[in-house]
């Protein structure tokens, strides 16, 4: 699993540069290297680390009868971000050979149904906290990149993923006002990193209402910070999650452009 993760975090220095350095290029034998790892693990149950409460008996069930759609890559958000990556390779090599296998894991996990018992889930009783930030941030990644894919199969799969999209904007619209301060270690619960695909969701979803809270949340952690090396942790930044810059320095491009 740490190979795979490894490897999604490694996926964009792809095709962008930070600091005008080259970077090499990533073409489709090097996206079928990455389609694999997800191939591998998405559908692959055990070994599983779920964050999981008992509500009753009902509850002890294994992943794939609790969350049906995202039960595979050990744990949720990994599954979730492995489906991303899935898709995300898709658009951007639509002919790969991998496409095919690509396309029929999507389509055995993002079905309306796993994805109405994935929304029945995470609206379970003692599981607001549940993959909060992180793995509902990687959800709405997941959503907004079907969203701007102009397909028939992604048009069918954003639709099913509606009721878990809107389960999981509804949580962080009742925990962002309640956050009192950010969290700022570079793990997963990291707040910046969490606001960040938010915000690219909201927008891409043209949520104003959840882009302008999550805007005010980012402004009122971090405007008034000072002093920050910034430079250096922007290289840290970019050496962890270089595919959201990638992704929003293309679509700022693309706004500042008119496109």
């Amino acid at each position: 699993m740490r190979i795979f993760f490894v490897a999604l975090i490694l996926l964009p220095l792809i095709s962008f540069a930070v600091e005008n350095t080259m970077t090499p290029a990533f073409d489709e034998k090097a996206a079928e290297r990455f389609a694999k790892l997800a191939l591998a693990c998405v559908h692959k149950e055990y070994p599983n680390k779920i964050s999981h409460v008992l509500n009753s008996d009902a509850d002890v069930a294994p992943p794939r009868k609790l969350t049906p759609a995202f039960c595979g890559c050990y744990d949720w958000h990994s599954s979730v971000h492995g489906h991303w990556l899935l898709v995300r390779l898709l658009r951007t090599f639509p002919n790969a050979p991998f496409s095919a296998a690509a396309r029929d894991a999507l389509k055995q996990s993002l079905t309306a149904e796993n994805l109405k018992e994935e929304a029945n889930y995470l609206r379970g009783q003692g599981r607001a906290s549940f993959e909060r930030p992180y793995g509902l941030s990687w959800l709405l990644q997941l959503c907004a990149e079907l969203r701007e894919w102009d397909d028939a199969q992604a048009h069918e799969m954003s639709a099913n993923l509606r009721p878990l999209e809107e389960a999981a904007v509804n949580r962080l619209k009742t925990w962002l006002p309640k956050l009192s301060h950010p969290v700022r270690i570079g793990e997963h619960d990291q707040t910046a990193f969490g606001l960040g695909l938010m915000l690219d969701y909201a927008r891409t979803a043209g949520n104003e209402e959840f882009a302008k809270l999550v805007s005010d949340s980012a402004k009122k952690f971090f405007l008034a910070d000072k002093n920050c090396p910034l430079s250096p942790r922007l290289r840290t930044i970019w050496r962890r999650f270089p595919f959201t810059l990638v992704r929003r320095s293309r679509r700022d491009a693309s706004r500042a452009s008119g496109k």
